[in-house]
Parts: structure tokens; sequence; C-alpha cells
């Protein structure tokens, strides 16, 4: 018998596809103040923040406005659709509408967050750090700490809606799961710390080479190395730990008072 595909669910369909785009749109908020804060992101995020990083702008002039075509929006939706193809040539039954509503709008939104919430608080006199000449130079420890700790609380209701709608996973989750089920190379859970800390090394070494090349940095220089280690801290940081390791818990929480209830029910 041929494996059911995500596309066959018969029951709450609209509801099922209310709640993927839901619960991807507010993970991709919740990235964006993971972001701001800088207490580091999840894996697949330090891995793209590295690769933003170091690859280099490149604008064209599109209807008399400048468009940016390696901006980190475009950057995600490249990198899923190479994973996408990964996913149509091993494993196409885990592809779903929720696969296209991740790779197509996860990046941007994240992107539309991060620089609205970054000017609202650079902005506002009561969160932003002013340099002696009285520049805005960064945000203030408690006003990061606000943003980290909605971050995680947003993105575990967003997947937690993400999850229980099944209709496809993400890219990314895929790769794991592909790997574990379909290639039978590992239970799931060591699959997934694996491509995890793949992530988190591919994405700092790239945030190092990019800080070495482009911006002139040295580790031998003691600024230049607590700028570098801050950098660092910013997208592999405690964020990164609670979001590999702590985060079920939390969705499991969100999954039984609000995903479950909202797709059958009271009695369910």
């Amino acid at each position: 018998m041929a494996a059911k595909t995500i596309w066959q669910k018969p029951d709450h369909l609209g509801k099922r596809i209310g709640m993927s785009l839901f619960g991807v749109v507010i993970c991709a908020i919740s990235v964006g103040f993971f972001k701001v804060a800088a207490f580091g992101v999840d894996p697949f995020q330090a891995l793209m923040a590295g690769l933003d990083k170091i690859i280099p702008d490149v604008n064209i002039l599109l209807f008399g406005k400048e468009i940016n075509l390696t901006s980190f929006g475009t950057l995600y939706v490249i990198v899923n659709a190479i994973l996408f193809i990964f996913m149509l040539v091993f494993d196409r039954h885990y592809i779903g509408i929720a696969t296209f509503i991740n790779l197509f709008l996860l990046g941007y939104i994240t992107e539309f967050t991060l620089a609205k919430l970054t000017a609202f608080l650079m902005a506002n006199p009561v969160t932003v750090i002013l340099s002696t000449e009285g520049a805005a130079v960064g945000i203030v420890l408690w006003a990061r700490i606000i943003c980290i700790v909605i971050g995680i609380i947003v993105i575990c209701i967003g997947s937690a809606f993400y999850m229980t709608a099944d209709l496809g996973v993400s890219t990314y989750d895929a790769v794991a799961l592909i790997i574990s089920n379909t290639w039978k190379k590992g239970k799931f859970f060591y699959v997934r710390i694996i491509t995890d800390v793949i992530c988190v090394i591919i994405g700092v070494g790239l945030l190092i080479l990019a800080l070495y090349n482009n911006d002139g940095l040295s580790l031998s220089n003691r600024e230049h190395a607590l700028t570098i280690g801050k950098e660092i801290f910013a997208i592999a940081g405690i964020g990164t730990i609670i979001t590999a390791f702590f985060m079920g818990p939390l969705i499991e929480v969100f999954n039984t008072i609000w995903a479950k209830p909202f797709l059958y029910g009271k009695e369910k």
C-alpha cells in the first residue's frame, strides 16, 4: 500500500491551512525578535545568518527602485529551494502546503520584522543606547531580554499550530526526517542534533570568515576579538540552546491548550 501523503487530510482542511499559515507567520515574526535580542537564534537561522553576512549585497535598479537581490529574505528562499529539491528527490511525501508557506514567506516576514522592530527600539529614548556623541549605538539589555522571551513564547505557539495542522514540514525539518525515516540512518532525535550542530558550526564559521575578510577584524586584536565574540553570541548563544533542546515541553503546552482544541474542538 502506498504511503499516505500529507496532502490527504480529509478532516478540517480549512482549519489546517489557516493554522499552517498562522503558525509559519508568527514563527517568522519570532525569529525577528530573536535577531533583535542578539542572544542566539535557532540552528538553521544561525546558518542563514552566516550566509547573509558573507554574501555581498547585489543591488539592481528596477522601475526606479533599488532592489537587493541577496537580501535575507531572498537568500532564505534560495537555500530552501535547494533543500526542496532534496525533498523532491528523496522523499516527497513530506511536502505539503506548509512547506511552500515556509519556503516563500518566512524569510521576508523575518526581514520585515527585524527592520521594523529595530527601527522602533533604536528610535525610542527608553530602549536605545546612545554614544557620548548622542548617536544610537544599540538596544538596552532589558529590552533585548524582553525580545527573546517574546520570541521563545511566540515561536512555541507558532510551532504548536504549524505541527498540529500537519500539512507538511519545512525543508530543513525534512532533511533530518529523511535521513532518519527514509534512509534509516539513526533515530530522529540524534540525527536532528547532528544537523543542528552542523548548521551552527557552518554559520559561525561563515560569520568569522566574513568579519575577517569583509570587515577586517582580527582575533589577535582584543577589541576585534570582543566584537567577533559578540557577533557569534548574537547567532549562537543561549537562544540557540533553548530552541534546540528546551522548546518541546512549551510547544506541548500550547498544543494542548490552544492548537488541538482549535482544530478538533474542546472535546479533544
